[in-house]
């Protein structure tokens, strides 16, 4: 009888442990392909998948041996109660309630700072972008439609237009676009990449250039070998976070993948990025850098998402959590931007409101892309939103639509810069909006035009950003615009920079000739074409005293 019952039973346990053979040499390693589970403690998903191994472990042990609970039960059982109270134990240290100064200082110290003018210089009007995500990917998808070189088939049929991200290449800014797959047949057909990517001009000239001389084979959402994050995953990066897939080119046009590593300061929680790994989307090269290593062309080592939460954390945990009566709580506006600063540096910006104030601003806060070092400004003003609907309001009749504004300094003044739609999403004007004063409002079809009504609106202190310069008319030339008659010219002792002035500044234009000494006040937005904001012929008005170098 002993015999009869013992062979079944030897049976089931060979039976087991060919199963839980299957399991590891199968299972668990299809799982680690397919779900890249971030193999650290500290990220949530390597307890997770250790419960549900030692669960399932559990279940085919209670199937197959139903007769005795055998070691390896006992210790699945054992595991998966130590993980599930690991996760327990770490979800509640982490809680905001317990470590929220921890959160608080995620985005390390924010220096305060009065200087905006020169950490942010004044702009140059062709250096202004008023091309916006959106019109650069509706611009992008018109290129789908063309015919590859040599062959009757279009992009269109093969790819799709990827997320277009905003880029300084060379000095200028660009919208940079992938082509991706469509598709698993799509890939399978194309294995060796994807045949080019878009380059849009985000200033106000939208030219359109497709870079068909490459080959995108490294996708985030390619498949097998070729997906960025398995390729990543599989050489060396299994312990460690990945995120903010962006696509970016150096300065002689090689396409990349630039993706942030990160790691969890708080327990489970707490992103805080660390570095970048740069992936060659052609060959798959990967080289890791630090923000301080990273090469210049590298706009951001710190993704949005990331930045924008520390933010909140800093400003939700001001004095603690248990701050219920909001005591200098502060938040974001809704938004973030990338702006360039100094030395072509990329900035998140971001305006700073009180909890519960709506429509205006205490202040904004610029972040650096690379470096996280953050900086706050006291500017009460309004918010990118309020600043949006002034900017529409000024031409209400037309009915066109804003597009998120961008900060710019104009004048030494903080300016929200913007492109009006119409209802198909062509630009038809550009506005300026004062963040200090939102009713302070340019709009122009151009933005000279733009830049001339907002400074008509009193925009500039006359005390700073007007300048004021004696010389000599080296050349003098007048143009029809618009209906509008205006005058270029240069000054002998001013020889990078043209001066523009429209009849109504002065009626001394048209009488103005070379060799005339004269005085020009303009501000000095540090553009090559200077609007004048005063003109005088000294040779024509006699009450005006000449400098002493022009009296010889």
């Amino acid at each position: 009888m002993s015999t009869t019952t013992s062979q079944p039973t030897s049976f089931l346990n060979r039976l087991a442990q060919i199963l839980y053979g299957l399991f590891l040499l199968i299972v668990a390693p299809v799982y680690l392909y397919m779900n890249l589970p971030v193999l650290n403690m500290w990220f949530l998903s390597l307890p997770v998948g250790i419960f549900f191994i030692a669960l399932t472990v559990m279940i085919i042990e209670l199937r197959v041996i139903n007769k005795k609970k055998t070691f390896l039960f006992k210790l699945s059982t054992l595991t998966a109660l130590l993980t599930i109270t690991y996760i327990m134990v770490i979800s509640l240290a982490t809680w905001e309630g317990f470590r929220a100064m921890s959160y608080q200082g995620l985005i390390g110290e924010i220096k305060l700072s009065e200087n905006f003018a020169e950490e942010v210089p004044p702009v140059e009007l062709d250096k202004i972008r008023i091309i916006d995500q959106e019109v650069a990917h509706r611009l992008g998808d018109k290129v789908l439609g063309e015919e590859l070189p040599g062959q009757e088939r279009t992009l269109g049929s093969q790819a799709y237009v990827g997320e277009f991200r905003i880029q300084n290449v060379n000095g200028e800014l660009f919208w940079i676009a992938p082509l991706l797959h469509s598709g698993f047949f799509k890939w399978f057909n194309n294995r060796e990449g994807t045949p080019a990517y878009i380059k849009v001009a985000a200033t106000s000239d939208p030219e359109v250039e497709l870079v068909s001389n490459v080959k995108i084979k490294y996708q985030p959402e390619a498949y097998f070998g070729s997906n960025l994050h398995r390729h990543l995953y599989l050489s060396g990066y299994m312990t460690t976070g990945l995120t903010d897939y962006t696509f970016e080119i150096d300065d002689e046009g090689t396409p990349y993948w630039v993706v942030t590593l990160y790691s969890h300061e708080v327990g489970f929680s707490g992103m805080n990025a660390y570095g970048v790994a740069v992936v060659n989307a052609e060959t798959g090269e990967i080289k890791e850098y630090t923000p301080e290593t990273a090469p210049k062309w590298i706009d951001r080592i710190q993704p949005m998402e990331m930045v924008e939460e520390q933010l909140e954390y800093w400003g939700e945990y001001i004095h603690g959590y248990w701050n219920f009566s909001n005591l200098d709580k502060k938040t974001t506006t809704k938004g973030l931007s990338l702006v360039y600063g100094k030395d072509d540096q990329s900035y998140w910006y971001t305006g700073l409101t009180s909890v519960g104030q709506e429509e205006g601003t205490i202040g904004f806060v610029l972040v650096n892309t690379r470096t996280k070092e953050a900086t706050r400004y006291k500017q009460v003003g309004a918010t990118e939103e309020a600043a949006r609907r002034s900017a529409m309001g000024k031409v209400q009749e037309k009915k066109y639509i804003g597009s998120f504004p961008i900060l710019y300094n104009i004048n030494n003044v903080p300016t929200y810069v913007l492109s009006l739609k119409d209802q198909a999403g062509l630009i038809k004007m550009v506005a300026m909006v004062s963040v200090r004063d939102h009713s302070i409002v340019g709009v122009g079809e151009t933005l000279e035009e733009a830049l001339r009504s907002y400074r008509g609106g009193k925009v500039v202190d006359k005390k700073e950003g007007i300048y004021t310069i004696y010389g000599h008319v080296q050349r003098i030339q007048s143009s029809l615009i618009d209906g509008k008659t205006y005058y270029h010219f240069t000054l002998d002792n001013v020889p990078n920079k043209i001066f523009l002035g429209e009849s109504i500044v002065s009626t001394e234009f048209p009488l103005t000739a070379i060799s005339d000494s004269v005085m020009v006040a303009y501000d000095d937005a540090r553009q090559a074409t200077v609007p004048v904001a005063k003109f005088d012929n000294l040779e024509l008005n006699t009450t005006v005293t000449t400098s002493p170098e022009l009296g010889k």
